[in-house]
């Protein structure tokens, strides 16, 4: 299971504070307060001053026994911990009285041996509310131990095991649209919204919210985000999910929130940063935040497209090479058919998989171009849309220039020769008579959108500046 968390030490200047040894009750009448360490089944009346250190979301649940609904929280003072489970009405009730991190008098509740498959709470029993609990705020509380995060840096987590519980914080780059999903235990609809978070290492990584918190969430001021127990999978690289017993604080009053706010904002270090997904090595969304920019030599040393499932990055590279033998062919004119059509030499041409002739057909292309960058190059297949970018030429105007003025068209691959695009590649390994190599293949050609190169070449020299 997950580590337990860590929690600061007692402050010493209060002195030798210590909790109150009792309180006040609305009637008016004292109750002693007891350690945690203390609590066992066999009591009945009994009153702890502890601190929140864990909220979960409401979780709703459906089983042959009926359904309801149900929140837990951690609790700590200087004695131990314990885990308490609030049902149905009572979660209606104290879920919105009740904050992280502050400190409350908990009143009566019944103790049951703990279920250790929930939680990682270090005691051998947890508390269930009642109707006859009541939770009331401490003021006086400096004393007690408060959450402490053990934030992993985000790169880190590409080498963090699946299903790892860990505590991460980030500038949330970017976020998605809330969507909807049924959820096939139950057959339940329920909201989900992806966040991409960012941390001082320059690299993202995507978190799930689920139900409410993904229905309100609102990124649109890239607010700092700390999630505590969010759990590790390993879907498209290394991503994270945020459980319901998982705690997320939106711009959080700490050092390491602030520390994150002044890099991204006040050094302009991290608006400067694209920032590389770890969440994304299977490709993915071609936009800003998500595109994993890598230099070809980059791409061939981290071996992209050797494992079972083809690699995607992005690039910034220069044709030095086209290869106009085969650059084109003939196929079929149906919409949503390219095969290559025979030519029948009677005027028609005859597609296999349509099982049909036609008087007609449509060029398209499938161009082999060598691109390069300042330390490597690559040999990639361009088809239709790309390669027509490149050339700067449709593919029926290419078909008949090759036919009827050989020297136009090869003027059309000189022009388009030691010209710079930014390519989308995927890169699969394949194998042809027994012999494997790397495919790549242009998914997307563009113009390079030079302010966002730049950025980036700024954030990689200061980065290897501070290496040096």
């Amino acid at each position: 299971g997950p580590a337990a968390p860590k929690y600061h030490a007692p402050s010493n200047q209060f002195g030798k504070a210590s909790a109150p040894s009792s309180v006040k009750t609305p009637g008016g009448s004292q109750t002693k307060v007891v350690p945690i360490a203390s609590l066992n089944p066999y009591q009945s009346k009994w009153t702890i001053c502890a601190r929140v250190t864990q909220k979960g979301q409401i979780r709703t649940w459906s089983n042959s026994r009926g359904e309801g609904k149900l929140f837990s929280i951690e609790l700590v003072d200087e004695s131990g911990e314990i885990r308490a489970t609030a049902f149905n009405d009572q979660a209606d009730k104290f879920f919105p009285l009740i904050e992280l991190n502050k400190v409350y008098y908990f009143t009566k509740g019944n103790l049951k041996t703990a279920n250790k498959q929930y939680t990682a709470v270090k005691n051998d029993y947890e508390i269930t509310f009642t109707n006859e609990t009541s939770v009331v705020p401490c003021d006086d509380a400096q004393h007690l131990p408060s959450v402490q995060f053990e934030f992993v840096p985000i790169s880190d987590l590409e080498n963090t095991p699946k299903d790892a519980i860990v505590d991460v914080i980030g500038i949330c780059k970017s976020y998605e649209d809330v969507t909807k999903i049924i959820v096939k235990a139950n057959n339940r609809e329920v909201s989900k919204r992806n966040v991409h978070l960012m941390d001082t290492s320059g690299k993202l990584v995507t978190a799930t919210l689920w139900g409410n918190e993904a229905e309100q969430f609102d990124g649109s001021r890239q607010p700092v985000i700390a999630i505590k127990g969010a759990r590790v999978s390993d879907f498209g690289g290394r991503s994270l999910s945020v459980l319901s017993s998982s705690t997320v604080v939106i711009n959080p009053d700490s050092p390491e929130a602030f520390k994150l706010r002044g890099w991204y904002e006040f050094d302009s270090e991290g608006q400067l940063l694209e920032g590389a997904s770890i969440s994304d090595a299977r490709g993915g969304s071609a936009s800003g935040a998500n595109t994993n920019w890598k230099t070809l030599f980059e791409a061939k040393s981290e071996n992209l497209g050797q494992g079972d499932k083809a690699d995607y990055f992005s690039c910034v590279g220069t044709v030095v090479h086209l290869r106009k033998e085969n650059c084109m062919y003939q196929a079929c004119p149906s919409q949503d058919c390219n095969k290559k059509v025979i030519d029948q030499q009677n005027g028609l041409y005859r597609c296999e998989k349509c099982d049909r002739e036609f008087p007609n057909f449509k060029y398209r292309m499938m161009l082999l171009v060598t691109i390069a960058d300042c330390l490597e190059y690559q040999w990639v297949t361009c088809f239709q849309e790309s390669a027509e970018f490149i050339l700067g030429q449709k593919a029926n105007f290419l078909g008949e220039l090759k036919e009827k003025n050989e020297q136009a068209f090869e003027e059309v691959f000189q022009n388009a020769n030691f010209n710079t695009y930014e390519f989308r590649i995927r890169v699969k390994l394949e194998t042809y008579n027994d012999e494997s190599r790397i495919k790549a293949t242009a998914m997307e050609v563009k113009p390079v959108n030079y302010r966002e190169y730049s950025k980036r070449l700024i954030a990689s020299i200061r980065r290897n500046a501070q290496l040096g």
